[in-house]
């Protein structure tokens, strides 16, 4: 791929500049783009927008080209939706501290809900509802995976991380000494570089 193409997924936030520290360290001659979710956090809501299937639909609108999809924490929900909807549409996947869709009942997950609500009061129920489990999709991508993972992560913990990594077949998994579920703003160099090391891999 001579001129990647990225696209950024923010998590709950739904800001998506959460990625800018990472994404200005990456060449300049890339195409980043960087999409915000409608109706998370302060992001105005959209009447398209009522589930994780219409968040996949808007990410597939913007697909021209084969793209390297990157995604924090919820957001890999809807990248994980898309590359199994879509993969010729996906080149590469990048995806930190998620659940990537899996059933969370067998890990010790921390509970936001609570704090996101307090902080969000008028959030939709279905941000809270991510629908079946993907693992079966999952395990047919082929395209080459960066799992970033901080180790003492609550609420999307190591675990999870090791558990994706065995079931997507390219998969890589990046594990970053922090507590911080936000690592990649903490490390921005380092996953910088992760990054440019998974776009030289051939799709």
């Amino acid at each position: 791929m001579s001129r990647p193409s990225l696209l950024f997924m923010p998590g709950s936030s739904g800001a998506a500049s959460f990625w800018l520290p990472v994404g200005e360290l990456l060449p300049v001659a890339w195409r980043k783009r960087y999409l915000d979710w409608p109706g998370m956090g302060s992001v105005p809501p959209s009447p398209r927008i009522a589930s994780y299937d219409d968040l996949a639909d808007l990410v597939l609108d913007r697909l021209e080209e084969p793209t390297a999809l990157v995604a924090q924490s919820m957001g890999g929900v809807v990248a994980a939706k898309v590359a199994i909807r879509r993969p010729d549409r996906v080149s590469h996947l990048v995806l930190t501290v998620t659940s990537g869709g899996i059933d969370r009942s067998a890990f010790n997950l921390a509970d936001w809900h609570a704090d996101y609500r307090k902080a969000h009061p008028h959030a939709p129920a279905w941000i809270f509802e991510h629908g079946h489990d993907l693992s079966a999709g999952l395990r047919t991508l082929r395209m080459p995976v960066l799992l970033v993972w901080a180790t003492r992560d609550a609420i999307s913990p190591l675990a999870v991380g090791r558990h994706l990594a065995g079931l997507m077949p390219r998969a890589r998994l990046v594990e970053i000494d922090s507590d911080d579920h936000w690592v990649v703003r903490q490390h921005p160099a380092q996953v910088a570089r992760e990054i440019e090391t998974l776009i030289a891999r051939k799709a």
